[in-house]
């Protein structure tokens, strides 16, 4: 399911799902319907409530620019889209390939304008102060420690001042009890990821979680919404 760094480029010349040393996605359709099956059988719609509450915290407003760093298959970005409006901007990367193209499929299918591009979190081709918010779900706990910093680092240079940056992860494996001890996806401890968010110049920090469910696998979910320093 995840792949490792070779640092190749696709014939398209856009970078391919290679070039990080990130942990990759890449299968399309086949990731929708696997979230799908799971949210609906396995986790009794969480993971919907988790993404609805992602965008609640964002605290969107219509005409406003948006980044969602690693993006998947699009459905957070092209609900985001929908909040700024046809004034606004949403842009989702992600390294996998076969992720974007379903991305790019869905949102020419709904007619909205969100574009997405091939790209990774420690490199973002993006000038400095251009999104009034950025998103990252269920994705920091597939990078290694100096990406993470790398990452923030990054997502904080290309957020305006006072820009807000809203992160969902599941909880960490070593934190989880009963049946979601089995589930097999990985986690972040908030409280490491609030200390990452501050040395990368964030300001403002709010935590709050989704708790486990004691009839269902899903892990739980921690969420930070942090404003980067004016």
């Amino acid at each position: 399911m995840h792949t490792h760094a070779r640092h190749r480029h696709s014939h398209s010349g856009e970078a391919s799902d290679q070039d990080t040393k990130g942990l990759v996605l890449n299968r399309g359709w086949r990731y929708d319907l696997q979230i799908w099956f799971n949210d609906t059988f396995v986790f009794h719609g969480q993971v919907r409530k988790m993404r609805q509450r992602t965008i609640e915290l964002a605290r969107l407003q219509p005409g406003e620019t948006a980044l969602d760093v690693g993006c998947g298959t699009g459905t957070l970005a092209l609900e985001v889209q929908r909040r700024v409006g046809a004034t606004g901007r949403v842009v989702g990367i992600d390294p996998g390939p076969a992720q974007i193209a379903r991305a790019r499929a869905k949102a020419a299918r709904r007619k909205l304008s969100a574009n997405f591009q091939i790209g990774v979190i420690e490199q973002l081709a993006f000038p400095d102060q251009t999104f009034d918010v950025a998103f990252s779900t269920l994705m920091i706990h597939h990078l290694p420690l100096p990406l993470k910093r790398q990452g923030f680092a990054e997502v904080a240079r290309v957020l305006k001042p006072g820009g807000r940056l809203v992160i969902a992860d599941f909880k960490h494996k070593a934190d989880r009890q009963g049946q979601a001890t089995h589930f097999h996806a990985g986690g972040s401890r908030v409280q490491d990821t609030v200390a990452l968010l501050k040395e990368a110049g964030f300001a403002t920090v709010e935590t709050e979680e989704i708790q486990p469910q004691d009839s269902s696998s899903f892990p739980g979910v921690g969420f930070i919404r942090a404003e980067k320093s004016s």
